[in-house]
């Protein structure tokens, strides 16, 4: 199986968001940097529709928005006490 992929900025806050919890629950991810300028985001737009990041994809499951994400991370891959 093909390990998740985030599509991210750095300098995002609602990327660092995901990211905090992909290490938080650690998992494995492969990171794709986007350009800042929307217009150049094209890797995004094909995966999800849209310019906005962050972007998970995860098997046949895509998500767009960071709320979204974290709580489908949780729920997927909760902690093992």
């Amino acid at each position: 199986m093909e390990p998740m992929k985030l599509y991210n900025i750095d300098g995002c806050g609602y990327c660092g968001m995901v990211r905090s919890v992909l290490k938080q629950l650690d998992l494995e991810c492969e990171i794709v940097d986007v350009p800042w300028p929307h217009h150049e985001r094209t890797a995004v737009h094909e995966i999800s529709g849209q310019y906005m990041v962050p972007v998970l994809v995860d098997g046949e499951v895509v998500l767009s928005d960071e709320y979204e994400i974290i709580d489908y991370l949780k729920k997927t891959y909760p902690v093992e006490s």
